[in-house]
């Protein structure tokens, strides 16, 4: 990136700033230039360099890559590219009685100067995946990916540079200190991916300037098991979604409410799974990844060690590689309630279970926590699926499977409180980079101008007439 000397982030705000209103006036067959341009540069130009450097990070697998992170922001501009033209359209909408002689429309506008802030445990989607609705909506945008994924974050920055002229589009590296910086600058709006602990500072810092803001947040996301549900099938997305990315997903399964008379068999099925997919030896495997760094390790290992000592059970795995930042899936059970296994986002290859013995046990112990990104619900019994969405509260659901909700772009993604505030993909996030300008154009002289003053008895009538009839 070009050396802003002292206060580079405010001139390249300033520049951006400058712009915003040529950019926002662009057409969309413009918009669609820019938006091939990227989708290019990611099938085409720099696949091979991404999978390498993702690799580098997470030793993740060449196929993951290309499905989690590759594939899913190509998807999004595609998607994109085939709607924007409608989405651009301005909304006609109905006009009432009392307004007749008018009509009225709602035109989509650019939000202006926008700050995408994004984790290191997708890099790339969650960088360029809000950058796509971005470009779509005609704002200009800053990005900030984290430092813990060094490789991914230069050959984005590298992406970014080709593709885009500065005063539309940039990407600055940097530590922590960078993001606290940009976030002293009134951006008109701010994209946050990442805690809710941080998601509340980035909230605070957009206040001070009353910047809009869409947080993607995480939390605990919980899978409900009903003994209707048919073990064996249930078990090939449990496992594939909670070890997806070495359990570094914010929708992954963070722990399993299991109903007590199939747990038994869930975990039998579930160790037999994890030999199916990672072998005996994982740390072996070129289908499985790692921690993102050591300290993130030690964290895991932590909670394993804090749970144990409590007299939990360690069912599978356990074992770890502070040296390659290795942890084996792991399966805990009996677990004390006051665990951090229980009480904190876990964010790796472990997966908690706790038994119930009715439905309502499991409702409430959901609904005694924070709202989760996500809650997962495998049973056959159409009865139990609907009490258990009726009486919870969730970001997304998915039934008898999990993760693959964010790939589908006609849904909306994001959480409730705790879990997020605002929506991304396809419309959804289009939307969150617009402003939803009303637009009213009088034709002709309407009903409303017989109430113009002077006031008088006949018109506060005709006022009674039209308050209660339209």
């Amino acid at each position: 990136m070009t050396d802003y000397s002292d206060n580079r982030y405010v001139k390249l705000f300033d520049l951006q700033k400058s712009n915003q209103y040529a950019i926002g006036k662009t057409t969309y067959k413009i918009r669609l230039r820019k938006l091939k341009a990227l989708k290019f540069a990611l099938e085409k130009e720099y696949k091979t360099e991404i999978e390498n450097a993702i690799y580098k990070d997470f030793r993740k697998p060449k196929l993951e890559t290309d499905l989690t992170e590759i594939y899913l922001v190509v998807k999004e501009i595609k998607y994109a590219i085939s709607n924007l033209k409608s989405w651009l359209k301005p909304q006609h909408v109905d006009t009432p009685l009392t307004l007749l002689g008018t009509s009225s429309y709602i035109k989509s506008e650019p939000k202006g100067v926008c700050l995408i802030i994004s984790p290191w445990n997708y890099p790339l989607t969650l960088t360029f995946g809000p950058l796509v609705s971005a470009i779509a909506a005609g704002n200009t945008a800053i990005l900030k990916p984290s430092e813990m994924t060094p490789n991914t974050s230069t050959v984005m920055a590298k992406i970014v540079k080709n593709v885009f002229d500065e005063s539309e589009v940039a990407l600055i590296e940097g530590e922590v200190d960078v993001a606290k910086e940009l976030l002293k600058l009134p951006f008109n709006h701010i994209f946050f991916t990442g805690s809710p602990t941080v998601g509340k500072i980035v909230m605070a810092a957009a206040a001070k300037h009353l910047s809009s803001v869409t947080l993607e947040l995480g939390g605990k996301s919980p899978t409900i098991i009903h003994e209707s549900t048919n073990i064996k099938a249930a078990i090939r997305t449990i496992v594939w979604g909670k070890f997806l990315n070495n359990g570094q997903t914010c929708i992954a399964p963070d722990y399993v409410l299991i109903q007590e008379s199939i747990k038994d068999e869930f975990v039998k099925a579930f160790k037999s799974k994890v030999l199916d997919y990672y072998s005996a030896n994982p740390k072996d495997s070129e289908s499985y990844s790692r921690i993102v760094n050591e300290k993130h390790l030690k964290r895991l290992v932590s909670y394993i060690e804090d749970a144990v000592s409590n007299k939990a059970t360690i069912e599978l795995g356990g074992d770890h590689n502070v040296s390659s930042n290795y942890m084996a899936p792991t399966l805990i059970s009996n677990i004390a309630e006051d665990a951090k296994l229980l009480n904190e986002e876990i964010f790796g290859p472990i997966l908690p279970i706790k038994a119930y013995k009715t439905i309502e046990e499991a409702i409430n112990y959901v609904n005694s926590k924070e709202k989760p990104l996500a809650l997962y619900i495998y049973a056959k019994n159409r009865k139990v699926v609907n009490t258990i969405i009726n009486n919870t509260r969730a970001g997304s659901t998915c039934i008898n499977t999990n993760a693959i909700q964010y790939s589908n772009h006609y849904l909306p993604f994001g959480g409730s409180n705790n879990s997020g505030i605002g929506k991304a993909h396809g419309f959804f996030g289009f939307q969150e980079f617009s402003n939803a300008r009303s637009v009213l154009k009088k034709h002709t002289l309407g009903p409303l101008y017989l109430l113009l003053p002077p006031y008088n008895r006949l018109k506060e009538k005709i006022a009674e007439i039209a308050i209660k009839w339209f």
